[in-house]
């Protein structure tokens, strides 16, 4: 069976997380979906090429290999809605984000499958994410969570208008220090080719607002990316632009160098190596 999720471990305190660029199916499902599911429209698409750069920059990457349809790794066990007065899309989703069905009639899992695959993919992956997290934190004495998302610029059935190119996510400033998201900002704003956003309308998944524990060194950070930015056609089957995400990766990369830059405050830095150096205040 195809691993859950590919994992790279990396030698600076951020971990990046890509929960939504697989495209795998679960065994027997395939068939028991619409022609328009078998598509999987809301696909992250080609996120690993946008953050290709942070391996060689010693940034540790986490991607799931199995489609948000298996089940959706931004959503909590529960279930619970993100978004008040939104539809939820869900732990496993039945609709697309257009709302249009991912099932044919009568082939929707039940409870019980649903709770196979969230103990079969959901936890594995999130289990990884947890240890990695707290690896880095006893390693350097911090650790950021950057969860690296994508989505079409325009849907009507999630959001009002046309979205931002960058959108940060920071639970409304719950799930990181005040000065790392200032830091981020700061630098989006050099970034004149793109507009961008911060706790506008993502505020952050489940991931971002599980593991931002800033009162314990954990910081977490997501960036919605619209795939306008970078997509040749934001229709199937989702063409990339060569040159458009080029030009996003290099924008993208002085972003992780400011969260890589940064230091809480009063920290002292470890390299991992017995090093210690005494860390820069933001």
């Amino acid at each position: 069976m195809t691993t859950v999720f590919s994992f790279t471990p990396g030698t600076l305190p951020i971990l990046i997380t890509i929960p939504h660029a697989g495209d795998r199916l679960a065994p027997g499902m395939e068939e028991r979906m619409t022609p328009r599911g078998r598509k999987l429209p809301d696909t992250d698409w080609y996120m690993e090429h946008l953050y290709a750069f942070a391996l060689s920059k010693g940034i540790g990457i986490l991607r799931a290999n199995f489609s948000r349809y298996v089940v959706d790794l931004n959503r909590g066990r529960d279930d619970a809605a993100l978004y008040a007065g939104r539809p939820s899309t869900g732990l496993v989703p039945l609709l697309g984000f257009d709302g249009q069905p991912i099932y044919q009639d009568g082939q929707e899992p039940d409870a019980d499958e649903i709770a196979a695959r969230t103990d079969q993919y959901w936890q594995p992956y999130h289990d990884a994410v947890q240890a990695e997290l707290m690896r880095l934190r006893e390693q350097f004495g911090w650790a950021i969570l950057w969860d690296a998302h994508s989505i079409c610029s325009e849907i009507p059935r999630l959001f009002e208008g046309r979205l931002p190119d960058l959108n940060f996510g920071t639970n409304s400033g719950a799930s990181c220090a005040p000065s790392l998201a200032e830091a981020l900002l700061a630098r989006a704003e050099t970034l004149t080719a793109y507009t961008h956003v911060r706790d506008g309308r993502f505020k952050g998944g489940y991931t971002t607002r599980h593991y931002g524990q800033p009162e314990d060194n954990i910081h977490t950070i997501q960036l919605e990316i619209a795939q306008s930015t970078y997509l040749a056609s934001e229709q199937a089957p989702w063409p990339i632009d060569l040159q458009a995400a080029a030009n996003l990766s290099a924008a993208i990369e002085p972003l992780l160098t400011a969260a890589a830059d940064w230091r809480p405050e009063g920290s002292r830095y470890s390299d991992g190596g017995g090093a210690v150096q005494k860390a820069t205040l933001i």
